[in-house]
């Protein structure tokens, strides 16, 4: 492999076009994407990619590649492999980001690696943004530890080599997303609630009072917006994390709940904008009474 491998894109919505930006900035100078929206000119990913050579299909875009990069949603982790598998370079390496359970990286892997390919798991432990390809990833599979040289280079600083096989920091992961996700979700349902009672000033108060240090005023804005933004794409990694739960087994009943939630919320993509709570809380409110006719979330 060359100093700066030949690198190919599998997925090119926001992390593919961070990524895309951080190795061209890098010095990457072979960086080719595939991403299955391309076939609509007027897809998001199709208007973002730019100077990245976009593959007419997807063994088009494999051609040559030493390093396999998939950032697709969570529902599409496996396939994205199964199809990198029918065109993968001998010997390429595939680090596989996305969100997803033990058991669907443990798959994908298989995949991999019966094609030749050498996989690599890479759990993100934080939004991919403003920290962009420095966001603290935790690395699992034996190809884990070797990579790290060269992911340095590449500018993958917050990069560490968490286990020599693949599933251990998928758990981690997902794990984290009970946490994170449902934290949106929380937000989303009390305030919400709240809103419809009129209370929401005095929940909001309350929670400074009880978790002192934050300005919950803001953070709710934030994961609420953030939901709505990417409620689909976290309602499927909410579906894996739910897997992840009863794999340790337990029954999965918030993370299934989130989950519905996560989904709900991106049905209502079109409200992000709103900067303002209040209004953001009544026109989602508005949209539930007119969807229902009795206002019920």
């Amino acid at each position: 492999m060359s100093a700066l491998p030949q690198v190919c894109l599998i997925g090119f919505g926001e992390v593919g076009q961070v990524l895309a930006a951080d190795l061209a900035a890098a010095g990457v100078t072979s960086l080719t994407a595939w991403d299955l929206l391309f076939t609509d000119p007027d897809s998001g990913p199709s208007r973002a990619a730019g100077a990245v050579r976009r593959g007419s299909d997807a063994a088009d875009a494999l051609a040559g590649a030493e390093l396999v990069i998939s950032a697709v949603t969570a529902a599409e982790c496996l396939a994205a492999a199964q199809t990198a598998a029918a065109a993968l370079p001998p010997g390429a390496l595939y680090l596989d980001l996305n969100s997803v359970a033990p058991a669907t990286r443990r798959a994908a892997a298989a995949v991999v690696e019966a094609a030749g390919g050498r996989y690599i798991e890479a759990a993100v432990m934080s939004p991919i943004l403003p920290r962009r390809s420095t966001a603290p990833m935790l690395l699992g599979g034996p190809h884990a530890l070797p990579f790290l040289s060269l992911a340095q280079v590449l500018g993958f600083t917050g990069m560490q080599a968490y286990a020599a096989t693949v599933g251990p920091a998928s758990a981690a992961k997902m794990c984290r997303s009970v946490m994170i996700k449902g934290m949106e979700a929380l937000l989303t349902e009390s305030l919400l609630a709240a809103r419809g009672y009129g209370v929401e000033e005095a929940v909001l108060d309350s929670l400074n009072d009880l978790f002192p240090g934050h300005d919950w005023q803001r953070l709710a804005q934030y994961m609420i917006t953030r939901s709505l933004q990417h409620g689909r794409r976290r309602a499927e990694e909410m579906r894996e994390v739910a897997q992840t739960v009863t794999g340790a087994g337990l029954k999965p009943w918030m993370s299934a709940a989130c989950a519905v939630r996560q989904d709900w919320a991106g049905q209502r993509a079109a409200l992000a904008d709103i900067p303002d709570l209040t209004t953001l809380l009544d026109e989602l409110l508005a949209t539930q009474a007119a969807a229902s006719g009795d206002g019920a979330c």
